[in-house]
């Protein structure tokens, strides 16, 4: 059964990119837009035939009739692209469309100046485990609107976990923490996996002792929420004991100082995108 505030809504989503098709997967899977109520564009033809086959949905010939045939638009493509996507098409969103950029650097006032008749453009960060639907979602918006932000967090309930923010820094923190912290995560794992294997393990065997202890931690986490993730750190934690030595390592080694580094290095280069839009 659909979702009845969305069921009645069209979804345009001008690029079949990957993270358009993780979307249009989970909102199908889940049942929250029916197959005929989602349209997709694409610059190349061949692709755009080929994901909206894959997907069941509605391939159109040009981002002008996706606009015209959607009440609510994605545009999902790189934050380089998005002015000369935009630009030739802006006369044809209508003052009432929402309109959804996932672009990284591009702020709201700056989408506003593409379609100033555009009551409600809103931002929007997935990460990639929106793929299979344990993704974070943040979003803002242009103009405040309560109707907006519910059509907005039942659009994502299936992606995962959906958080209205301000933007300016709270969305520039939730975007690395989230977003590019997935790549972070992964980074870690991988001198998990390498170690492991400088102690004999096969990469296969390491890979999965890797993937397991950060799934296990994770989950714990997740089960156990009314204990901080301090809390759960002195559950493992033997005082003089085997980890108490290598978190004592870590902090000397001022490993935290290190990554808080990376993230404020991910946070400026957000901004240098968005002054290379200027």
């Amino acid at each position: 059964m659909t979702n009845p505030l969305l069921s009645h809504l069209k979804v345009g989503f001008i690029g079949a990119g990957n993270m358009s098709q993780s979307i249009i997967s989970s909102l199908l899977q889940a049942k929250i837009i029916p197959h005929e109520n989602v349209y997709l564009s694409n610059r190349s033809e061949k692709k755009l035939i080929k994901v909206s086959k894959e997907l069941d949905v509605q391939a159109v010939n040009s981002n002008e009739e996706l606009i015209e045939k959607s009440d609510i638009i994605v545009i999902a493509v790189k934050p380089q692209d998005i002015y000369n996507a935009v630009e030739p098409i802006s006369s044809s969103f209508g003052e009432e469309n929402i309109v959804i950029s996932l672009a990284a650097g591009i702020p709201l006032q700056k989408l506003k100046k593409l379609a100033p008749q555009v009551k409600n453009w809103v931002r929007v960060m997935p990460n990639t485990p929106v793929s299979i639907k344990t993704g974070v979602v943040g979003y803002c918006l242009l103009n405040e609107s309560e109707a907006t932000s519910a059509v907005i967090e039942d659009l994502f309930s299936a992606s995962g976990v959906v958080e209205k923010v301000t933007e300016g820094e709270m969305f520039e923190a939730l975007m690395v923490a989230t977003s590019s912290g997935v790549g972070f995560v992964f980074e870690l794992m991988q001198y998990w996996q390498e170690w492991l294997e400088e102690h004999d393990f096969t990469p296969e065997q390491a890979r999965n002792l890797t993937v397991q202890t950060f799934l296990g931690a994770s989950l714990l986490a997740n089960i156990d929420q009314a204990k901080s993730i301090e809390e759960l750190q002195n559950k493992v934690t033997s005082k003089k004991g085997v980890t108490a030595a290598g978190l004592e390592s870590m902090r000397e080694l001022e490993v935290e100082r290190a990554i808080r580094y990376s993230f404020e290095k991910a946070v400026l280069r957000d901004r240098e995108l968005a002054k290379l839009s200027d």
